[in-house]
């Protein structure tokens, strides 16, 4: 943070762009709107504040001051953040118990919104002229996150923020930016055995080849409706008995399930003698009493699929909901208010918000996944937004010399033994 670029060229620095950064990301961190302005109140009556204590803070600027000195300060800045953090957990092995027994590491790729409106924007908006004469304004991000089947964690990974595009009369849209995202990180993932996640939209030639030339995989949900010539192809495969079939039972708790599986390839991706080859495989489940379908849905991949690993990769694909319910949906309804308007800017802040926001919910899966005071607090806290309002209330009053302090005084407060076995 202390490399962010500082529009000021006068004298009155009192607050330094660390400052503000790092006033920004601590909102962010305790999920507590008021932190800021609690901790001035602190600093004044006692000379210091957990401001100083846990942020680093050396000066605490006002809300509109923060927004002023950030606005013209790139995401991207931010963003080898999300590369540190990645490299530690790796160090760490914490990133084996995301990878497939086959090794794979999995990403999944997924837009969501962060703002919209019909009056506040900024040029960084994607403007939609709508049928009635209205106009809207909203931003979008891609927010990739390592994902597993069975794991409840996720970890974010560098956004990509969809945004217009200097040179381009075009819209930005979601798959230019996730081009974007595989150019600028796929140098990084390529010996690290990645297969990319995504939805329909994804699953386009140009897209998929680009991930094959940089050394990466993908499995994507495939549809009928956007695929015509694979699935005519399909058709014709089946009707000579080219399709392969498995079945597994299975229980979940006291409901009987059957897994029917298909599979073949290779079949062509899109219409055309330069169409891509990929292979397809399929999930019907239904209910093994009423033999109602509760799931369906198909997906492309260049791995190869065979009866010993189809279900692994089935349920590789299926993970990509992990970004939506492990990831998209926590950062707007768990505590975060990824879509509040935090503070729009004329350039670059809204982004760089969302940045700090989702910085701060990957800090809070790191905690979860090596912390142990932390763990055993959120065993007893269990939910995201219970745990924080503790954390909020208790930064109003106390100072604490640590984040460590911190945990220590919830442990010792709420009577949880906590054995230090370091």
């Amino acid at each position: 943070m202390r490399q962010f670029p500082d529009k000021r060229t006068g004298k009155n620095r009192v607050y330094s762009m660390e400052d503000a950064a790092l006033g920004a990301f601590a909102v962010f961190h305790t999920q507590s709107p008021s932190f800021l302005a609690h901790q001035t109140l602190m600093q004044q009556a006692r000379g210091k504040s957990n401001a100083q204590t846990l942020f680093g803070m050396r000066e605490i600027p006002t809300d509109n001051h923060i927004r002023s000195l950030l606005d013209g300060v790139a995401p991207s800045y931010a963003f080898p953040l999300f590369e540190r953090v990645f490299n530690e957990l790796e160090a760490l092995g914490q990133l084996d118990s995301f990878r497939l027994p086959s090794g794979e590491l999995l990403i999944a790729l997924d837009g969501t919104q962060y703002h919209h409106s019909e009056s506040i924007h900024c040029r960084q908006c994607t403007v939609t002229e709508h049928a009635n004469g209205q106009t809207s304004y909203a931003h979008t991000v891609i927010t990739p996150v390592v994902v597993t089947p069975g794991h409840n964690q996720v970890i974010a990974l560098e956004p990509e923020f969809i945004v217009p595009q200097d040179g381009h009369a075009k819209q930005d849209c979601e798959q230019a930016a996730a081009r974007r995202w595989i150019a600028t990180y796929a140098g990084r993932y390529r010996e690290r055995n990645v297969t990319l996640l995504g939805d329909d939209l994804y699953s386009r030639q140009p897209l998929c080849q680009q991930i094959l030339d940089a050394g990466l995989n993908f499995i994507f949900v495939c549809k009928p409706s956007s695929h015509p010539t694979l699935y005519e192809w399909l058709e014709s495969v089946e009707r000579s008995g080219g399709v392969q079939t498995q079945q597994i039972p299975r229980r979940r708790g006291k409901k009987s399930y059957l897994d029917s599986y298909r599979w073949a390839g290779p079949l062509p991706l899109r219409h055309g003698a330069d169409a891509l080859e990929v292979n397809w495989c399929e999930l019907t489940t239904t209910d093994a009493t009423t033999g109602k379908t509760v799931y369906h849905n198909a997906f492309v991949t260049r791995h190869a699929v065979d009866a010993g690993n189809v279900a692994t990769l089935v349920a590789a694909g299926r993970a990509r909901w992990k970004i939506e319910n492990g990831n998209n949906n926590i950062l707007k309804t768990k505590g975060y208010h990824l879509s509040h308007n935090f503070g729009h800017g004329r350039k670059h802040l809204a982004a760089l918000l969302a940045t700090f926001n989702l910085l701060a919910f990957l800090l809070h899966t790191v905690q979860q996944l090596v912390d142990r005071k932390y763990q055993l607090l959120r065993a007893t806290l269990p939910t995201r937004a219970t745990f924080y309002q503790h954390v909020s209330a208790l930064l109003h009053y106390h100072c604490f010399d640590s984040y460590e302090a911190l945990l220590d005084f919830m442990l010792r407060g709420l009577k949880i033994e906590y054995a230090d076995s370091s």
